[in-house]
């Protein structure tokens, strides 16, 4: 395992300035990247993650992400 390509959730906290707490109600929900469990330990592959913001571009506040006709 290369430790440049995983966040551990407390330092994909810092990066998305998000709590941790808001990173294990995403897990939850199912609705925040992808994660690697490794025994107890959260990991998050920075590819997931950078895919992850990708796909949540939005261009305006009424835009909810679907398919552009």
């Amino acid at each position: 395992m290369y430790p440049d390509t995983y966040y551990d959730q407390s330092t994909l906290a810092r990066v998305l300035k998000a709590s941790p707490r808001t990173l294990e109600r995403w897990r939850l929900e199912g609705t925040g990247p992808a994660y690697v469990k490794a025994g107890r330990r959260i990991l998050y592959r920075r590819e997931d993650v950078e895919r992850w913001v990708g796909e949540s571009l939005r261009r305006s506040t009424s835009d909810t992400g679907g398919a552009r006709g």
